[in-house]
């Protein structure tokens, strides 16, 4: 009787993430009785996703100067704790999709956003993936004001490099002072992407990350910051820092990253300047992948290059991305965005 209960409960557990964020369910497969209250749940979620998508599609063109949020301003995650989306260029030329599941957590700390805009007739799309910890509210405030700095930065064209590092670290301030009143710390990483025409910059700060597919081959754009990494302890330790084991290595025994936004306590041995990589994308290069450490705890490079190029679609890959990290154990939240460069196609 205790296995079958046991039994029963792993089924159910995976009828529900699959009903939620695959975008299809079949009741005859659910052979222990699904609940009519969860069925009418995935109905509901459905037809905001229906509608979400709607959305997306009319936002495709834009005048030139105009930001398009291809995101809703709120995502309801209460009933299912997933969310998911797409959006293609009207060219085809590019595509994404997302897909964000709180997962085992109690509460949901992921954040991400997507904007795009004509500016000086180029094409710019941003991405962003911002992982909280220590509470939500340093990333929620990176999804609101991070990209909206970026693009007001009077160098964001011209020298796109220093404009993102100048932004990280303002933002990082303005965070801070709005915080000022409060005893909370919170903070976020931040995994971000800005595609200006052709050319691609990649920021991080803490251990989210960027992998980009080029001939099938995964090329990781950032490198996690980790208290351990020999650089990263230097500078800590330079700062006047402790760097200890405390189940992993932590910054002063507390924090298991060494780059964030907020954590007031912590600086200035926690910092937000960003790491930045550059690359031209060329024919070669197929989809690129951002996503919080909720999914690279438990699928390497690799995994996950192979898994998105194994799907049509983008939302269908960042689905794809979620499921594999929650069925291979992952215990944070997950949130995962695909990118996707059709070199060859246009509609």
């Amino acid at each position: 009787m205790v296995w079958n209960a046991s039994l029963r409960n792993i089924v159910v557990q995976a009828a529900h993430i699959r009903g939620f964020c695959k975008g299809r369910v079949q009741l005859k497969d659910f052979r222990w009785g699904l609940d009519a209250r969860l069925a009418a749940r995935y109905r509901l979620s459905r037809k905001f996703r229906a509608v979400r998508t709607m959305m997306v599609d009319k936002g495709a063109s834009a005048e030139p100067g105009t930001v398009v949020d291809f995101l809703p301003e709120k995502e309801n995650l209460e009933n299912n704790g997933c969310a998911s989306g797409g959006w293609r260029s009207e060219d085809g030329r590019l595509s994404y999709g997302y897909s964000s599941f709180r997962g085992k957590r109690a509460s949901m700390e992921d954040f991400y956003d997507v904007k795009m805009s004509k500016i000086d007739g180029q094409t710019v799309c941003l991405f962003g993936i911002f992982d909280g910890h220590g509470g939500s509210r340093a990333a929620e405030f990176l999804k609101e004001h991070l990209f909206e700095n970026l693009m007001k930065h009077p160098k964001f064209m011209t020298d796109t490099k220093l404009a993102i590092s100048e932004t990280y670290q303002k933002t990082d301030m303005d965070f801070l002072d709005a915080e000022s009143n409060t005893y909370r710390d919170d903070g976020s990483t931040a995994s971000t992407a800005v595609l200006v025409g052709n050319h691609l910059y990649v920021a991080n700060v803490g251990d989210s990350r960027a992998v980009i597919s080029k001939a099938g081959e995964a090329i990781p754009l950032s490198e996690d910051h980790k208290p351990n990494r020999s650089d990263e302890r230097k500078r800590i330790e330079s700062a006047g820092g402790v760097v200890m084991w405390a189940g992993t290595w932590r910054v002063g025994g507390v924090l298991a990253m060494s780059r964030a936004f907020g954590n007031r306590l912590l600086k200035p041995f926690v910092v937000a300047e960003p790491e930045i990589q550059e690359q031209e994308i060329g024919d070669e290069f197929e989809c690129l992948v951002l996503a919080s450490d909720g999914l690279w705890d438990v699928v390497p490079n690799e995994d996950a290059v192979s898994l998105a190029r194994a799907e049509e679609e983008p939302e269908a890959a960042a689905r794809r991305l979620m499921e594999t990290a929650y069925t291979r154990g992952s215990a944070d939240n997950i949130t995962c965005i695909v990118v996707r460069f059709n070199h060859d196609k246009a509609e």
